[in-house]
């Protein structure tokens, strides 16, 4: 290999290990710090920089490691926790009010009614929040999501499906049918197992 290449790889490596620290979901971060570490290694046993081949070498240990372990909590009901809480609960109010932005890009014609007595639940994996879900009932065993919002960390994960699965509160408290709102950007739903029916999905 040329030395412009091989400058040029060495340059394209260290770049995508810039982007990857600039990524907010933690697996689409470990997956492209693994890729700027794998070039980087070719980078430097091609130059026989030992000490940095050992450095990502390590590195890619790890991001596997990471990567691995987030695969098995992906859909590990043990790893989350889906917690009841009145609509006007202060923490549930704090956490819409600090990402009410990033809550309105995905649910623009959302807006909370602390006191309509809306089932709201927070979805937690330890002591940290990872979004929350509230609903309307509409009836006849029919629950009309008015929010589903996941911090971006998790979007990548699916813990949507431990809120609408059949061990879920949905369906502990007796809806069999589930409406998502019509507006929503970048809906997930399909891979949850829910129909399209007009704007809407439906499980």
């Amino acid at each position: 290999m040329g030395s412009w290449w091989l400058e040029a790889l060495g340059w394209a490596g260290s770049a995508v290990l810039v982007w990857s620290l600039l990524q907010t979901q933690l697996r689409r971060l470990r997956i492209i710090n693994l890729i700027g570490c794998v070039v980087l290694i070719v980078y430097n046993v091609a130059n026989q920089v030992w000490p940095m081949v050992g450095l990502n070498v390590v590195l890619a240990v790890i991001n596997i490691t990471y990567l691995v372990r987030m695969s098995r909590e992906k859909h590990d009901a043990a790893a989350y926790e889906v917690l009841e809480v009145a609509g006007d609960d202060t923490y549930l109010r704090h956490v819409l009010r600090v990402h009410e932005g990033d809550i309105r890009q995905f649910n623009p014609g959302f807006v909370h009614d602390p006191f309509a007595g809306d089932p709201s639940f927070l979805v937690l994996k330890g002591d940290e929040t990872v979004g929350a879900v509230i609903l309307r009932d509409a009836g006849s065993g029919t629950a009309q999501l008015l929010l589903d919002w996941v911090t971006p960390r998790y979007r990548d994960y699916s813990p949507g499906e431990f809120v609408f699965g059949p061990d879920g509160p949905f369906r502990r408290r007796g809806f069999s049918r589930v409406l998502t709102p019509a507006d929503m950007v970048d809906p997930y739903y399909e891979r949850l197992g829910f129909r399209r029916e007009g704007d809407a999905f439906v499980l």
